[in-house]
């Protein structure tokens, strides 16, 4: 189920973002037992690295990855974590 759930965010943020470079770490082992986790949403680190980000700030870069992945927020995903820089920034 994690590699599906990781398969999907990386799709739709390489459909979306054509990032260089992206990282995604599966956390949800570490909240088991929390309310989100009993509801089936994972806990997911994303680290992105795309020409997408610049000239953007912090708060529209993580919209532009909440934007990739929402239509499998809370259902999917329960917690993302996101750094989010350029090429430049990398």
């Amino acid at each position: 189920m994690s590699t599906d759930r990781i398969a999907m965010i990386r799709e739709r943020l390489t459909r979306e973002l054509q990032p260089t470079a992206l990282e995604i770490i599966d956390e949800s082992a570490k909240h088991a037992g929390h309310a989100g986790a009993a509801s089936g949403g994972g806990h997911f680190i994303v680290t992105i690295v795309s020409p997408a980000f610049a000239n953007k700030t912090l708060i529209q870069r993580h919209r532009l990855v909440y934007g990739a992945v929402g239509d499998i927020m809370h259902s999917e995903i329960h917690a993302l974590s996101i750094q989010a820089k350029t090429p430049e920034e990398s």
